[in-house]
């Protein structure tokens, strides 16, 4: 029985080769996962007040930075992969040091976007909820559950489902 069979099999390259669904898989993630928070951001600016509307380019802005630094950084790792399989294993010192003086302050500055977009959502939602300006602690449990998106959105999907139909059924009555 060979080593491959096995899963055994020492040589790194192999998991290359599985390498190549990541950003398939990265992108589809990124899809769903953006696109909650950014429906859930713009959906519910017009269930604020007018008065208590939040800065929708700002938003926009950090919400489209993490998502061109990702697909820039999944390019950037296509890139790195490739060369280690063409040098037969030795990284690019070159790539290596960009790697490290433009990805990691880029990698931070999208990590601080992140917050921004868990921050903005969360208020948005409690906003739309109360009718009124909320402070951090008004929607604390909310910024957490959304920080925890894969658990969390079990708990603030209802929420959001609720506050659509109950808006959409004032809504209806209001025209009758």
């Amino acid at each position: 029985m060979s080593s491959a069979a096995t899963g055994t099999d020492p040589d790194p390259f192999i998991m290359l080769n599985y390498m190549a669904f990541f950003p398939i898989v990265m992108i589809l993630y990124l899809t769903v996962h953006f696109g909650w928070y950014y429906s859930v951001a713009v959906g519910l600016q017009d269930k604020i007040p007018s008065e208590l509307q939040l800065n929708l380019k700002r938003f926009k802005f950090f919400f489209f930075f993490p998502l061109t630094y990702i697909v820039l950084l999944i390019i950037f790792m296509i890139v790195g992969v490739f060369g280690v399989i063409q040098t037969g294993g030795e990284p690019d010192a070159l790539l290596l040091g960009v790697g490290l003086t433009v990805v990691l302050p880029l990698h931070f500055f999208s990590m601080f976007c992140m917050f921004y977009i868990i921050y903005f959502v969360s208020k948005t939602l409690k906003m739309a909820e109360l009718q009124r300006n909320v402070s951090f602690s008004d929607y604390a449990g909310e910024f957490f559950l959304i920080w925890l998106y894969p658990i969390g959105i079990w708990f603030v999907q209802p929420k959001i489902n609720e506050l659509a139909h109950r808006v959409s059924t004032s809504t209806e009555r209001s025209q009758v």
